[in-house]
């Protein structure tokens, strides 16, 4: 299907799409904070690599990447058009989260990355899985935790699908 779009208008369109405050990423991860009582966090460090939230204490960057940009193949979907621009878009952004995730690493750093569909209900312990350094930072210093035989994360209606 060819683009309802003249190529100006859909790069104006394009240049519109903002890499922060994104609601099914970035929003969702600071819900699942608040949940879990995870302090500690702040976001728009100015470091370079730009993480989407840095713990200083614990030296941990997490990143929150979208499934299709990051080249996560969950969805198995695929532009049909410009086949090309987009797979090469995909592997310069996956080059770039490899440059950046070792660049962290050999600062002493902690890197986690999230993916988008990691904030589905059916992921939910993935998720927690690998949010695990910082519930467990949280629990030495008092703050409650997930009990046993609580549900993980919230309900479909706020950080999870």
């Amino acid at each position: 299907m060819a683009d309802v779009f003249d190529k100006n208008k859909r790069s104006d369109i394009m240049r519109q799409v903002k890499s922060n405050n994104n609601k099914s990423t970035e929003l969702r991860l600071i819900s699942v904070f608040q949940r879990y009582h995870i302090t500690g966090w702040r976001r728009n460090y100015k470091v370079k690599g730009h993480p989407d939230f840095v713990f200083l204490k614990e030296k941990i960057a997490i990143f929150v990447d979208g499934c299709f940009w990051h080249g996560h193949d969950c969805r198995n979907t695929r532009p049909a058009d410009n086949q090309d621009y987009w797979q090469k878009k995909r592997e310069r952004n996956m080059r770039r989260d490899r440059e950046t995730t070792a660049l962290f690493e050999t600062r002493g750093w902690r890197v986690i990355r999230i993916w988008e569909c990691e904030f589905k209900a059916k992921n939910r312990e993935i998720l927690l899985e690998k949010l695990s350094p910082l519930l467990a930072e949280q629990a030495g210093s008092g703050e409650p935790q997930r009990a046993e035989g609580q549900t993980p994360l919230p309900p479909s209606n706020s950080a999870i699908e």
